[in-house]
């Protein structure tokens, strides 16, 4: 009975004029973004947060979550129509999606695609639901150490799951752990690592770090590698999958909701695990393999109803433990700490309105993009003749005021140039720039929760394997670790994350 009073408070929050209308423009947002190759929902999240702030707490948190879900669905027209996916993990709908849109039933694939999508949308929106609260019931157990021993667990995760090098990888964490300590010292208040600039006195501004790192690296790659696009037609007719090809998705659909549902969960990239692991799950299962890559249904249906199902339990360790799963999570954790808000179990019983209504949101969302996607498809086929050349002095200029509206700061701007130019570095040295912002926005709270276990143990570490949580949670990450070194593992991430051209 819990269950329903709160989803009915969730609706009722989430229902609000206000409320719908940050929905629907994030939604919309998302999907012009999913549908421009090459920006993606994290730099769009990035360049997004200054206008939040002046937003409701709930508001905002509605708007970002429906850019994130968003551009799922959008990513999945341009792998159709093109052949390049406008997100990463619509990657693989492109092998069989542009291969039906060559056989002219382009309709059918961008219906299927946002059927399923909105299929696995509701039942993991109803999963966030029914698993958030125990979740968060246990989470109010934990204490410094258990809590340090769950970052550790997080950061090895996304190690694991990062695409590349193992190596670069952990890196990447170092150094987002790095940077997480510029600024004060939480319990001596001596400022350190600010290089003598008393404007980092508070740490490096996170929305710089993001814009630079995600948004402005993003506009550098794109501008070295800008091509003409060729839009396979002008016009998508046939908008409802045949009856054969109806009767062909719904397992797959099913599959990949189950597959996205569980993956989404885990830390690093569990959208784009899911997707390539439905895609793998779909072809073991078919009876007719071969035509997968030839425009097979269950090619677009399975993966696409997988990470979109991902990019929603991506929200259950956001909303019970605060520990991001994803580099949007990370900006989403961000984005709550600056409206005020601290990420946690706390969220569920101190702001149930808040809980309750990001997560009624997220199916008001999905509905939302069933409706307007299909009827705009003509529209997003029109954009994606835009030049990139036109749009990528908007998106800097839209970056630099945003960035210098949160503080009227100059040093932020010095920032996002700064962390744009390391960001594209390490694009070019195949470095996944995911790890250092989960890094980023773990190290103050790793750190915090470090010192206090050891101030309430009086120095003892052993506490930390003492307690039966925390050295289960410390287990575990070394096991993930070990594992993700061994040569038949290494090997088999290889031929799952296939770095993009």
């Amino acid at each position: 009975m819990d269950l329903f009073s709160n989803l009915a408070l969730g609706f009722a929050t989430a229902g609000t004029l206000d409320n719908l209308l940050f929905c629907l423009i994030g939604v919309l947002l998302g999907t012009l973004i999913g549908v421009l190759p090459g920006i993606g929902a994290t730099a769009t999240i990035a360049m997004l947060l200054p206008i939040t702030f002046q937003l409701e707490p709930v508001s905002s948190l509605i708007m970002l979550a429906g850019i994130y879900y968003g551009a799922q669905y959008g990513g999945s027209t341009t792998a159709i129509l093109i052949n390049m996916p406008g997100e990463s993990s619509s990657a693989v709908t492109a092998i069989d999606g542009y291969q039906m849109a060559r056989k002219g039933r382009a309709g059918a694939a961008l219906a299927i695609a946002a059927l399923g999508s909105f299929f696995a949308g509701t039942v993991s929106t109803f999963l966030v639901a029914i698993f958030a609260p125990p979740l968060t019931a246990i989470a109010l157990q934990f204490g410094s150490a258990e809590y340090f021993s769950l970052m550790i667990v997080g950061l090895v995760s996304s190690i694991a799951l990062a695409h590349g090098s193992v190596v670069k990888a952990l890196a990447m964490v170092a150094l987002g752990l790095l940077l997480g300590l510029v600024g004060t010292d939480i319990y001596t208040g001596t400022p350190r690592f600010t290089l003598g600039i008393r404007e980092y006195a508070d740490g490096l501004n996170f929305v710089a770090l993001a814009v630079g790192v995600f948004g402005v690296a993003e506009i550098l790659r794109n501008l070295e590698g800008e091509s003409t696009r060729t839009v396979l037609m002008a016009k998508v007719s046939g908008l409802l999958p045949s009856r054969q090809e109806f009767k062909e998705m719904i397992a797959p659909v099913v599959r990949g909701t189950v597959i996205g549902s569980a993956l989404g969960i885990l830390p690093g990239g569990g959208a784009i695990l899911a997707s390539f692991a439905s895609y793998t799950v779909e072809k073991r299962m078919s009876k007719t393999p071969e035509e997968f890559g030839k425009g097979a249904v269950a090619g677009v249906a399975g993966p696409e109803s997988a990470n979109n199902a991902g990019a929603q339990t991506s929200f259950i360790p956001l909303l019970t433990l605060g520990i991001p799963a994803n580099p949007v999570m990370a900006l989403m954790v961000g984005a709550m700490i600056i409206q005020g808000i601290v990420p946690g179990p706390n969220v569920a019983s101190e702001q149930p309105a808040l809980f309750w209504g990001i997560i009624a949101s997220m199916w008001i969302g999905n509905l939302m993009l069933v409706i307007l996607n299909l009827p705009l498809i003509g529209l997003w086929v029109k954009l994606l003749t835009v030049p990139y050349y036109v749009l990528f002095p908007v998106i800097m200029a839209f970056c630099s005021i945003g960035v210098y509206s949160v503080n009227a700061n100059v040093y932020d701007l010095y920032a996002v140039a700064f962390f744009g130019l390391i960001g594209y570095v390490l694009a070019k040295l195949r470095c996944e720039p995911a790890p250092l912002l989960l890094g980023f926005v773990l190290g103050p709270l790793l750190e915090e929760n470090l010192r206090r276990a050891m101030i309430l143990s009086r120095g003892d570490p052993s506490t930390f394997i003492t307690r039966p949580i925390s050295a289960t949670l410390l287990a575990i990450a070394l096991a993930v670790l070990i594992v993700v070194f061994l040569p038949s593992v290494k090997k088999k991430r290889e031929e799952v994350f296939v770095e993009e051209a």
